[in-house]
């Protein structure tokens, strides 16, 4: 991983902070003693080793103490854990505050141009990541920067409930958008300018975005660099490769799913047409010279990718199970378009095709010593609209990375520690040890050999204090599409 420095502290709720939560907080707090203890829990601890079983986690004023066979102080708050999991808070490293106002289609069915609008996700999104069990989250491209840059200060500071934030700057897109809410850089100088404009405002961390020249995305990357920061990219009219020798450090969903260099006769610095890509991506052999390629690139210069898998699992509706905590979440109005868009699909097999792929290519890519990340891309956006929601979205990136071929304990370590270390956090969050804050998710089950049991949360903790998941759920139902 390249070695830059300047990452940003994650802010830690004193006692004091606490006791100054707002009741829009207040509300959601299942318990916020200076001392807790978690007794006989089985222990995920997120570094890829095995469960532990009967262990008591102790907590105090917001910190783990210690895991293990330990004496229970008098003055701690006691829960019994006995038949389930204690796992580090999951972090989401391609999160986001937004999601499909509905896509606008011509006649002919083809998406009329403008016809992606974003809506602000700024109540229900916050608290339904808590409820999932994502207490850190990587907003990766922001639609509204200012809404995402306050959310996260009134987050920090207990006035409203939600999980920790890296803010990513608005999407650093070229010439060609498609949607009507994001700037076009026209130049490198017009790029550098954007990237310097929004690290001054407190951005942590930049997205790249489709029709980006390699030229512009230098002029992102030697500025982010020179102040400390990343970049990350949602790449088409750059390839994975050319990106990589740029300097570029993590790109999302994955060469399979996004990457240009397969496609015939493709024009430099420009997005060639979808269907040619799909094409593409879908007959590509993971196996082939140029795939390993880039995965040797990828590894060579050190640039992580982010798995989304749960994103473009939207695109086989046949393979996505309706879950009620997502349908009810969703606006009436989103809900509808959601399920009209699913029984019309039809069921192209290059959608299908592609998944697989791009789940071969991950597990390959790990194996040979590259870094995966993950994340969930609760946009909405998709050859079917919705379903991907903010928290269930990371749940069930982690079932997709198993049927992908990694372990249960394999696909935690890379959603908590994998994610904490790549941030700059990893002193901090990410696994269940002493000194690191108590960010943690009792679940029900046991997720380390069933990962469906990741979506059995009881109790989320964030810096020691205790949340209600289907408290946090219920605020929200009904309005995910709306606010």
């Amino acid at each position: 991983m390249r070695a830059i420095g300047g990452a940003v502290a994650l802010v830690c709720l004193s006692l004091a902070a606490v006791a100054q939560m707002s009741p829009d907080v207040r509300d959601y707090v299942k318990l916020d003693s200076p001392v807790i203890a978690i007794t006989h829990a089985r222990v995920i601890d997120g570094t890829g080793t095995s469960a532990r079983n009967d262990q008591t986690i102790l907590i105090r004023k917001g910190k783990i103490e210690s895991v293990g066979a330990v004496e229970v102080p008098a003055d701690a708050k006691v829960i019994d854990a006995t038949g389930r999991s204690v796992m580090p808070g999951l972090i989401d490293m391609h999160g986001h505050m937004f999601y499909t106002a509905g896509n606008v289609y011509r006649a002919d069915g083809s998406l009329a141009m403008g016809g992606i609008t974003l809506n602000e996700m700024f109540y229900s999104y916050p608290r339904l990541y808590l409820a999932a069990g994502v207490t850190s989250v990587r907003t990766t491209g922001a639609i509204e920067p200012y809404t995402d840059l306050n959310l996260k200060k009134w987050i920090d500071r207990g006035m409203v409930p939600g999980p920790k934030m890296d803010v990513t700057s608005p999407y650093i897109e070229g010439e060609g958008t498609m949607f009507p809410q994001m700037h076009e850089v026209g130049s490198p100088a017009d790029a550098q300018k954007m990237a310097a404009y929004w690290a001054d405002e407190g951005v942590t961390s930049f997205k790249a975005y489709m029709n980006i020249t390699r030229a512009e995305l230098k002029a992102v990357i030697d500025e982010a660099h020179r102040r400390g920061l990343k970049v990350t990219g949602h790449l088409c009219s750059v390839t994975s490769r050319e990106a990589a020798a740029l300097g570029i450090d993590n790109l999302e969903h994955g060469p399979i799913a996004v990457d240009t260099e397969f496609v015939a006769n493709k024009v430099p610095d420009k997005c060639p047409p979808f269907g040619d890509m799909l094409d593409a991506q879908a007959h590509v052999d993971v196996n082939a010279a140029a795939v390993q390629q880039i995965t040797k690139d990828l590894i060579q210069h050190h640039v992580a990718v982010t798995s989304t898998l749960s994103v473009y699992e939207l695109d086989v509706p046949s393979h996505l199970p309706l879950r009620k905590e997502v349908t009810n979440a969703m606006l009436p109005e989103s809900l509808a378009s959601y399920l009209a868009a699913r029984k019309r699909a039809n069921g192209d097999p290059r959608w299908q095709m592609r998944l697989q792929k791009e789940m071969q290519w991950e597990r390959a890519f790990v194996k040979a010593g590259g870094t995966l990340l993950a994340g969930s891309d609760p946009t909405g956006v998709g050859a079917i609209v919705g379903g991907d929601l903010a928290g269930y979205g990371m749940q069930r990136e982690l079932e997709l990375l198993v049927e992908a071929g990694f372990t249960p304990v394999e696909a935690i370590h890379i959603a908590t520690q994998g994610n904490a270390e790549f941030l700059g956090h990893g002193d901090q969050i990410g696994t269940i040890s002493p000194g690191k804050q108590a960010d943690l998710v009792v679940v029900a089950g046991d997720p380390s050999t069933n990962i469906g049991d990741i979506e059995k949360v009881e109790t989320v903790f964030k810096d020691g204090v205790a949340y209600d998941p289907a408290k946090l759920a219920e605020s929200v139902r009904g309005m995910v599409g709306l606010r």
